[in-house]
């Protein structure tokens, strides 16, 4: 085989590698969506329900401050701190939402969405944590650290 034949078969096989990965991007695209679709539905219910148990949760946590000699000031941060629970899974549940529906709807904007909810995401351990991971494995850029080592024919 000469070089050029040898070349051209190496663009081929490049060319094929592209086009599979090209393949696989857009069924991790997919998965991804129906991934987000699902964890923004679970959000929303979360926080729904840490609206509708507010009361029982603000008792629960009034119970634990009774030997407490200045419950009010712990009170305060429970509820401050609850709040800020609330508006993080709606807000999650809603990005995850829309970032599932823009990735199976192919929108330009979609990426930036995706990353927006998994950076999110991220601190909700397991599921938020996993599918966060994964979605910026997928979306991010990787970059080499160094350049493939290619061998010749005489060196092994």
């Amino acid at each position: 085989m000469t070089d050029q034949e040898n070349g051209a078969n190496n663009r081929e096989a490049e060319m094929s590698l592209d086009e599979s990965a090209a393949g696989n991007m857009n069924s991790h695209r997919q998965v991804l969506g129906v991934c987000w679709i699902l964890y923004g539905i679970l959000r929303l219910i979360k926080g729904v329900c840490l609206v509708l148990f507010s009361g029982t949760a603000t008792v629960m946590f009034g119970a634990l401050l009774v030997r407490v000699p200045d419950p009010y000031i712990l009170m305060s941060g429970f509820h401050i701190v609850y709040t800020a629970a609330v508006v993080l899974s709606i807000l999650c549940g809603l990005c995850g939402l829309l970032a599932g529906l823009a990735l199976l709807a192919s929108q330009w904007r979609a990426r930036t969405l995706v990353l927006f909810a998994a950076f999110l995401s991220v601190s909700e351990i397991p599921f938020g944590t996993t599918l966060g991971i994964y979605t910026l494995i997928v979306l991010l850029p990787s970059c080499d650290v160094s350049p493939p080592v290619r061998y010749s024919k005489g060196t092994l």
